[in-house]
């Protein structure tokens, strides 16, 4: 008799995509990515982080003072890196998991790579105006769903030794 307590395909990949954000060197929000395709194999990963060759020492990671000395103008969303890192140029029809809701500029990424749904984790920043932009482009745009992951899982374990010395 097979187990019972496997997981979903939905937490698989929400799972893969919160590994993915342990990467980040942001020290206040990591966020992770992970885009499926229909036969349900992995074909992209991200994290948020600054563009490949500029040194996470060198550039700020501040939320807030003068923009020029913030984060924001520098770090690529972890939506963006896994569409830029899929192994793939067609992502027609995959899903995306992110642990948060896509913001607007990620949003059109994903609207022009032909992503047909997101499922995310938290929806923490919906009273700001990039996830309302988000959330009119997903709508006027007609051809992408999006949905919170609901899972009973409250978190899984990995452990590094091997199953023989369990």
């Amino acid at each position: 008799m097979k187990r019972k307590d496997y997981l979903s395909w939905d937490e698989y990949f929400m799972s893969v995509a919160l590994l993915s954000a342990q990467r980040s060197k942001d020290p206040s929000t990591q966020v992770g990515a992970c885009v499926a395709n229909e036969q349900n194999k992995i074909v992209g990963v991200g994290y948020n982080g600054f563009p490949q060759g500029c040194s996470d020492d060198e550039l700020p990671w501040a939320r807030e003072g003068a923009f020029l000395d913030t984060k924001y103008p520098y770090v690529c969303h972890a939506e963006l890196n896994a569409v830029l890192n899929a192994i793939s140029t067609n992502l027609m029809n995959c899903r995306i998991y992110v642990g948060l809701f896509p913001c607007n500029e990620c949003t059109k990424v994903i609207i022009q790579a032909g992503i047909t749904e997101i499922i995310y984790l938290s929806d923490k920043y919906k009273d700001t105006d990039q996830v309302k932009a988000s959330k009119i482009m997903l709508e006027k745009s007609g051809k992408i769903s999006y949905r919170k992951l609901e899972t009973k899982l409250k978190g899984l374990e990995i452990s590094f030794v091997p199953p023989e010395l369990f």
